[in-house]
């Protein structure tokens, strides 16, 4: 999705809750991405910066260098909301993606819902971290192209997910448990 920057477009109810900022810039390697990590709920478990850079920067390659990447931890109503506003889907979902509308330094906006992540790992058998380490990846590569809507474009974004969580020891999650 083309959008403006979504941190930018949070509303003035989600600004004042006083988002936690956590940014993980220090300490990264030159060809890793940059992360910016928001928090606006406090319900469930969220990785660390360094974890999720290192998923991100996996799935990105070289279109990493250089870049900055924001990730939106939301509660299932914004989630929801979201997910309604942008996707004309009127549920919670696990994770969207927003390209930004010009090309720059930011490529886009991770909204993750920790809430709907656990719940559909316990569904699947899966460990929370091993469909944190999916979604952020799969997340990421619809930030550079990567799409699904089409079975052969499906079968190659999958494909490459698989690939990615395989260097990483996270099972296949498109096989089931």
């Amino acid at each position: 999705m083309r959008r403006t920057h979504l941190l930018n477009q949070v509303s003035p109810v989600i600004r004042a809750v006083s988002l936690r900022r956590r940014t993980a810039g220090a300490g990264t390697a030159p060809g890793d991405v940059t992360i910016h990590v928001r928090r606006a709920t406090r319900r469930g478990w969220v990785p660390g910066a360094a974890a999720l850079r290192h998923w991100a920067t996996l799935a990105l390659g070289s279109q990493a260098r250089g870049r900055e990447l924001s990730v939106l931890v939301v509660g299932s109503a914004r989630s929801r909301s979201l997910n309604r506003r942008f996707r004309h889907r009127n549920y919670a979902t696990n994770v969207l993606s927003f390209a930004p509308a010009a090309p720059g330094p930011l490529l886009g906006d991770l909204v993750i819902c920790p809430e709907v992540l656990r719940r559909e790992a316990r569904a699947q058998g899966k460990a929370v971290r091993a469909h944190w380490t999916h979604l952020v990846i799969h997340g990421a590569l619809h930030l550079i192209g990567y799409d699904h809507t089409r079975p052969l474009d499906a079968r190659r974004m999958e494909r490459r997910e698989v690939r990615l969580l395989r260097a990483l020891g996270v099972p296949n999650p498109y096989r089931s448990a």
